[in-house]
């Protein structure tokens, strides 16, 4: 196919979500004719589709469908992936030398202008990728590498698109900095707010997430237009599409598998993660004996339940297989509690405490293994159990013929 490119068309923060995917793979494969077609972080990650494939899928539809990635903190590893590391750039990463980790930039003729293609991570998303994954790896600040980006290729370039996979609101102050940026492609967000907002002559722009939908920006006069778009709604796949389709299909059938019933009051409603985990929290405290249990809010996704817990749904709610385990803390942290949960706050958001003021004997904690690993020095040893199985068990009760094939698969 000869491309002739008019416009970028971006998505962001789709992790994984596949459950309804036909819309979108059909909308990207339509638009490749006339749009850089790009990512601005966190394809991976968050659904069954990711726990079950271990990114076969989502890495198929990347290279088929898309032509520049930004990386993002969910599935880190897989931008190192040779296809996929060819596919991304990003002017903030670098390795303990120095030494950029992926291409700064890539220019692209796209409506008869030079258009310099470029992305960062900012420090808050790169922070929260699992500590053994980011070994060896560090970012600059995003308005800075940008800068240094520019004024290495300004010569090269009519125009600046930057995929910023740092969050909304600092993708503003990132436009505030770098006001020769025609447009801003946020992600890592998760809000409401998609824009297009100007700040200066820049537009920060973010696409519907979860796959729900896209931005796109189009050379018009001298300047930019810039909107955002959901998916059309299709049940027709393109036939070049087909077998991924299958494969997708065979893994949603696998997590279309019932577990149990759900219990109240998590019947029929979105899923308050809040008040699951603090019923996880408490209910480990007692059961197991942990002088303290903490667990962050975010290791669950709010999920809409009905009246059956299917695999899917509790793959969507906890879908990132944290293993629960004793964690060991530093003398430091012992001495002062209060710090050490300010902390993992400021770092890791709202927490679930169980009992809610830690004892002043607490030298060990009952956490997952990603709090521990990352915050609080990986001196560990399991629980014998997942967050899954917590999730599961508070939230359904089991159907007498439940396979146990299945239990394992979910946890």
């Amino acid at each position: 196919m000869t491309r002739q490119l008019q416009r970028i068309t971006a998505t962001t923060d789709v992790h994984s979500s596949f459950a309804q995917a036909t819309p979108m793979l059909a909308y990207l494969h339509a638009a490749r004719a006339e749009s850089l077609v790009v990512d601005c972080g966190d394809f991976f990650e968050g659904t069954g589709f990711y726990r079950f494939g271990q990114g076969h899928i989502e890495r198929e539809v990347l290279t088929s469908l898309y032509d520049l990635l930004a990386p993002g903190n969910h599935g880190w590893p897989h931008y190192f992936e040779p296809q996929l590391h060819e596919m991304t750039v990003c002017a903030s990463a670098a390795d303990h030398s120095g030494k950029p980790l992926f291409d700064r930039v890539r220019i692209k003729q796209i409506g008869g202008r030079r258009v310099a293609v470029t992305a960062v991570i900012g420090p808050q998303a790169f922070n929260v990728v699992p500590a053994d994954q980011r070994s060896g790896h560090h970012v600059t600040d995003p308005a800075q590498a940008l800068r240094e980006v520019m004024l290495e290729h300004h010569h090269r370039a009519d125009a600046w698109m930057v995929l910023s996979h740092s969050g909304f609101e600092e993708d503003l102050k990132l436009a505030a900095a770098c006001p020769f940026a025609d447009v801003i492609f946020a992600g890592h967000c998760h809000s409401d707010t998609c824009g297009p907002v100007p700040v200066g002559d820049t537009l920060v722009v973010k696409g519907h997430e979860l796959g729900v939908g896209y931005a796109t920006a189009e050379p018009v006069g001298a300047g930019w237009a810039v909107r955002v778009g959901t998916f059309p709604d299709t049940s027709v796949i393109p036939e070049d599409l087909a077998v991924l389709q299958e494969k997708i299909a065979l893994v949603g059938s696998t997590l279309g598998s019932r577990l149990g019933i759900v219990n109240e009051p998590y019947l029929n409603t979105l899923l308050d993660r809040r008040l699951l985990l603090d019923e996880i929290a408490t209910r480990l405290h007692t059961g197991l004996g942990a002088d303290a249990v903490i667990l962050n809010e975010t290791a669950l996704r709010p999920v809409p339940l009905g009246d059956v817990l299917t695999l899917g749904d509790l793959l969507a709610i906890e879908p990132f297989g944290n293993q629960l385990v004793h964690a060991f803390l530093s003398a430091g942290q012992s001495e002062d509690h209060t710090k050490l949960l300010a902390h993992l706050v400021e770092h890791i958001g709202p927490l679930a405490v169980a009992p809610t003021s830690l004892p002043p004997t607490a030298r060990i904690v009952l956490t997952t293994d990603y709090i521990a690993d990352t915050y609080l020095g990986g001196r560990t040893h399991q629980a014998g159990l997942r967050l899954g199985q917590a999730v599961r068990s508070v939230l359904a009760a089991p159907f007498a013929d439940s396979a146990d094939a299945l239990q394992g698969g979910a946890q």
